[in-house]
């Protein structure tokens, strides 16, 4: 019996070894499968197993006995107030604390579910029912409200991990967003431009909107502490087949573009996903300069090498990470010494002389860049004073003190030379 059962277990954990990444895909409709099917086929073609669900089926949910059920989360269904199963606003901000991914498409008719995850994230959506609208940056077949939008490249965020190369505009149609400005984790990654607004299409415009120009951002991400990561896009049509394939004309112009729709969420769902912009420490070692071990402590003022290696996951694969901006501080509570890591031999490497004062420090690289994962690196050393063996004798900076002992030595000598030897004439001279 139990030689029939091992060899089935062999062959269940082969089978879910060869699996691709798990990705739930919730969705208003399913009418979205087939108005969006470049989008979902970006995933598929990355290697995603895609699990398609109604934002409304009961037995909707991300955890599985307190695990994540799904690596990622794609939230196709931005009208819906509540979510079927155990899935809410708390449950989807549990599961980013865990490090799940996200990514939820927003539009004019939003509904809680997806306001409230946003409040969750620091992100607000506009009022439902308005559209970002720009009577000068719109495309010529929008005859209507002039909300189809013609996005510039100088409207996204110059960030090659998360944006990537986009030579063509973008067209988007959506709500707008209003990002936490307190919250040093959110990033715009494309807004609107300086002459839009949001308000409702239908109105007649009586007050000043509450979202205006560049500070009204169409696309908004957020890499949390835990390296979990979360993308807004205020709009479905941006995602969709019909702007993916659509041709771009700039009122005003008289040129046709290629929409730049699928580069951008290419690049977006790589970085979303985590395909691109993971960072790992392969390696860290510390030692006096010109040794190679370390020693179990060090003392004052001795010159010290520290070296650490980053690696990058390109396409899969790791590989030497090749930013120039990595720093180490030296610390004991405060730092007492911040440098820049020069690259050697695909380490980064900082040398420096130990400060004269003794205590339990640190080594430390915090490396927090938009774009890339956090890393965190501390080494804990020992830097003992120096034993009364290893005093120089005679210290240049005390030459001054040591010539003006020895002048009073000399002086003292002088003078008792004087006092001794020294007789004054009898009286009998003095009155003569």
């Amino acid at each position: 019996m139990v030689s029939a059962i091992l060899p089935l277990m062999l062959l269940i954990n082969l089978m879910s070894g060869v699996t691709g990444t798990k990705t739930l895909v919730i969705l208003e409709n399913f009418a979205i499968k087939e108005t969006h099917s470049l989008f979902l086929g970006e995933l598929t073609s990355s290697g995603h197993e895609l699990t398609y669900k109604m934002a409304d089926d009961s037995t909707l949910s991300v955890f599985h006995y307190g695990e994540l059920t799904y690596d990622n989360l794609v939230i196709l269904a931005p009208s819906t107030h509540d979510f079927g199963g155990d899935v809410s606003a708390a449950s989807l901000a549990a599961y980013v604390d865990r490090g799940g991914n996200v990514i939820v498409a927003g539009d004019t008719n939003i509904g809680d579910a997806i306001r409230d995850f946003g409040f969750e994230c620091g992100v607000e959506f506009e009022e439902s029912g308005t559209l970002v609208m720009d009577h000068l940056n719109y495309d010529i077949s929008d005859e209507g409200a002039h909300s189809k939008l013609v996005i510039e490249k100088d409207n996204l965020y110059a960030n090659n991990v998360i944006v990537g190369e986009i030579r063509d505009p973008i067209l988007y149609e959506g709500i707008g967003i209003v990002l936490d400005q307190e919250n040093e984790l959110l990033m715009s990654i494309m807004w609107a431009p300086s002459s839009a607004y949001s308000f409702f299409p239908q109105d007649k415009l009586t007050e000043h909107p509450e979202a205006v120009g560049t500070s009204t951002s169409l696309i908004a991400a957020l890499q949390a502490r835990n390296n979990a990561r979360v993308v807004f896009f205020g709009s479905m049509s941006l995602l969709s087949d019909e702007f993916i394939l659509s041709s771009v004309r700039k009122y005003g112009t008289n040129k046709d573009y290629s929409s730049g729709n699928r580069q951008l969420i290419r690049n977006n769902l790589q970085w979303a996903l985590k395909n691109v912009g993971i960072l790992r420490i392969k390696e860290v070692h510390h030692h006096l300069v010109g040794e190679h071990t370390a020693p179990s402590y060090y003392t004052v003022t001795e010159d010290v090498e520290f070296v650490i290696t980053i690696e990058e996951l390109v396409q899969g694969k790791w590989e030497e990470f090749k930013n120039n901006d990595v720093q180490m501080e030296f610390v004991r509570i405060d730092p007492f010494i911040r440098m820049n890591m020069k690259k050697e031999n695909g380490s980064y490497v900082a040398k420096f002389k130990l400060p004269d004062v003794y205590g339990v420090f640190q080594f430390k690289v915090n490396y927090n860049r938009q774009g890339y994962t956090f890393l965190s690196s501390a080494t804990q050393v020992s830097v003992r004073p120096l034993q009364h063996t290893q005093y120089e004798r005679f210290l240049p900076v005390a030459y001054p003190y040591y010539a003006s002992a020895f002048s009073m030595m000399f002086g003292v000598l002088i003078f008792s030379f004087v006092f001794l030897h020294f007789r004054e004439a009898n009286s009998k001279q003095k009155s003569s």
